[in-house]
């Protein structure tokens, strides 16, 4: 092997040998490819020369000290892994034709590691390391999708720079960013003076590009909430100009579908089966290698989290996968977060046993002059609508919901819906209708109207006052104003169609169902839906109700309006209680 350094003691083949013995456990894809760049140190092109990468490593081990409990004010300590990666960055050396000369072979890296195994601290560590040992006037930059994420490689580097006496005493920083000299000082000449031009920024894709030119490092964090390159783009053309540039992106799994990761990975994977060829590129994946060893073998927790027990406590983990194995809601974050597993779509959100089990009936006569809250889901165009009236009883925890669906004419009698698979009944609208369960209304859209109407004739059978009633505002305006003429101003609640709404309503009536606190009145065309319902996580783990995919005539629209009336309880629960007695 081409190794050049004292001793030839590489903390790559270390951590590769110990990887290859089982000694330190990996997933089969990283062992691939420690395999491959193992085996590529026999290639005349390609050579170890360990003197720039320890520099900087024991620079970090030297000069950089945590700044956050539990470890604040102590050395930062390089475990075997960072060392790997780091020595295999800056060390890990290609001979180029075109400058005749050795150059870093690997010009990007993709790092993914499941969250809070210390990314983000290491690549900062890196980074300022970097800033210091290299040449003068390098530019660093600091990007992500946002500018609260980009902020935080940022602020890390910055807090390091700040904890070390002799790091603060020859930069400075101001709104700008991070830059070499200090007022301070008297030295007007030398690589730590404002004679070296380098600094380092941060940007975000709302700030735009006009920090990213010229680069010579760029981290962009947090890929996987990115749906497209256009953050990225900018920032790696601009290192374009660069002998040595290092374009470093780390990220736990996502849950955007589609979106910038996918394909990224997707390309990763095919270099690692040989599939496509990109030398200049160091894939390194902390991977489980099925979903099944989570659930049923927790050692292998360290192959996507490979400072577990050292940054991340296994007590943590063993809670939030006991809360993965329970609750649907929260398992496709859990899974992507935690252990980088992707669903590439949306999975059934309820078990059967735990909508069946909910088999309680109850009579709108049992609820007679009472108040109600009301959900409603509204029809875009030729879908169904569904309203949904909850009652509570005095010292009883249980949700009673009565739902009524508006079915236009057009789809009553369409056999897609009794093709559905999880329509296991074969019912059709107009049988449904028969058992009282919808109303099939002339036409082929659901005038916002009917379903008022249908709210008033409720109070006039049974003097059922709706206390509240949710609904979504897209074209909504008609329902509003006539709910409000009925019931007063204060009744119609207009409710958000987004995660951060829906995520804690759509948890309580998850939580609701399994611990058979639902009575939805044995409702078949309920349970259809909630059969139908898939959830949707958004990139901070919130959720929400969508269609589960891969049938057309799939339809939530009950489900939604439940998740609509648990959102308005939870708004006035109090006064609601009050009015229940």
């Amino acid at each position: 092997m081409h190794i050049i350094g004292e001793k030839n003691e590489s903390y790559l083949l270390e951590y590769y040998h110990l990887c290859k013995s089982g000694e330190k456990l990996i997933g089969q894809e990283l062992m691939t490819a420690l395999d491959m760049y193992a085996s590529e140190l026999n290639f005349n092109e390609y050579r170890l020369y360990l003197k720039p990468a320890h520099k900087r490593i024991n620079f970090i081990e030297k000069h950089i000290k945590h700044f956050e409990a539990p470890f604040a004010g102590k050395p930062f300590l390089l475990t075997i892994e960072q060392k790997a990666i780091a020595e295999t960055l800056f060390g890990y050396q290609y001979f180029d034709p075109e400058y005749n000369k050795w150059v870093r072979r690997f010009q990007e890296i993709l790092l993914l590691m499941a969250r809070k195994n210390g990314k983000t601290p290491f690549l900062a560590a890196l980074a300022l390391a970097d800033f210091f040992c290299g040449t003068m006037g390098q530019k660093f930059l600091c990007a992500s999708n946002d500018h609260e994420q980009a902020s935080l490689v940022f602020d890390c580097i910055n807090n390091f720079r700040e904890e070390s006496n002799i790091l603060e005493r020859c930069t400075r920083k101001n709104n700008q960013g991070i830059f070499f000299g200090n007022r301070k000082q008297k030295k007007k000449k030398g690589k730590y003076t404002k004679q070296n031009k380098g600094s380092i920024k941060k940007m975000s894709a709302k700030s735009g590009a006009k920090e990213g030119r010229n680069l010579k490092f760029a981290i962009v964090d947090e890929v996987h909430e990115m749906k497209d390159d256009k953050t990225v783009m900018p920032v790696r053309t601009s290192l374009t100009t660069q002998e040595e540039p290092v374009y470093f992106e780390i990220t736990t799994e996502g849950v955007v579908t589609d979106g910038y990761l996918d394909k990224r990975l997707a390309e990763a994977r095919k270099v690692l089966k040989g599939e496509l060829k990109r030398t200049r590129w160091l894939i390194w994946l902390y991977t489980q290698d099925s979903e099944q060893e989570v659930w049923q073998d927790e050692s292998t927790w360290v192959k996507s989290n490979p400072l577990l027990g050292v940054c991340k406590k296994w007590s943590t983990l063993r809670g939030l996968v006991d809360e993965a194995r329970t609750s649907r809601t929260k398992r496709a974050f859990i899974l992507a977060k935690e252990f980088n597993i992707k669903y590439s779509r949306p999975n059934a959100w309820l078990e059967e046993k735990t909508i069946t089990q909910n088999d309680g009936v109850f009579d709108l006569e049992d609820f007679r002059n009472s108040w109600c809250i009301a959900g409603v889901d509204l029809s875009e165009t030729n879908d169904l609508s569904a309203a949904t009236l909850l009652f509570l009883k005095p010292d009883d925890n249980t949700k009673y919901l009565h739902t009524m669906y508006f079915v236009p004419e057009s789809k009553a009698i369409d056999p897609i819906f009794t093709e559905s698979p999880t329509n296991t009944e074969k019912k059709n609208y107009l049988e449904w209708e028969a058992e009282g369960w919808c109303r099939v209304v002339k036409g082929n859209i659901i005038d916002d109207n009917i379903v008022a109407e249908y709210l008033w004739e409720i109070f006039e059978e049974y003097s059922i006052r709706p206390y509240r009633v949710g609904y979504d505002a897209w074209k909504a305006r008609e329902f509003k104003n006539r709910v409000a003429k009925n019931f007063g101003d204060q009744v119609p609640v207009q409710v958000g169609m987004n995660t951060f709404t829906l995520n804690v309503p759509t948890c309580n009536l998850e939580d609701d169902l399994k611990d058979c606190l639902v009575n939805y009145q044995s409702n078949p065309m309920c349970t259809w839906n909630f059969k139908n319902t898939a959830i949707r996580n958004d990139s901070k783990g919130l959720a929400m109700p969508v269609k589960l995919q891969g049938f057309i005539g799939n339809k939530i629209d009950g489900t939604m309006s439940k998740v609509i009336a648990y959102e308005v309880l939870k708004e006035f629960k109090t006064q609601f209680k009050q009015k229940v007695g």
